[in-house]
């Protein structure tokens, strides 16, 4: 389950990453919303998965 969770956190990367771009700089409400979201949604997957996964595997992937 914890490579499910590291995957979960990798899309969730990906995710707020993109969404920072389109907030332009936290500007626009509703993407920097998104950012926010992605951003805590992908360290919590990431602190799920890290409890199994050593940390170095984990973050590299």
């Amino acid at each position: 389950m914890s490579w499910v969770h590291l995957f979960i956190a990798g899309f969730f990367e990906i995710f707020w990453a993109v969404g920072l771009k389109i907030s332009d700089g936290f500007t626009n409400f509703i993407p920097s919303l998104l950012t926010v979201f992605g951003m805590i949604a992908s360290f919590y997957f990431l602190a799920l998965a890290l409890k199994n996964i050593p940390l170095g595997t984990g973050y590299a992937i």
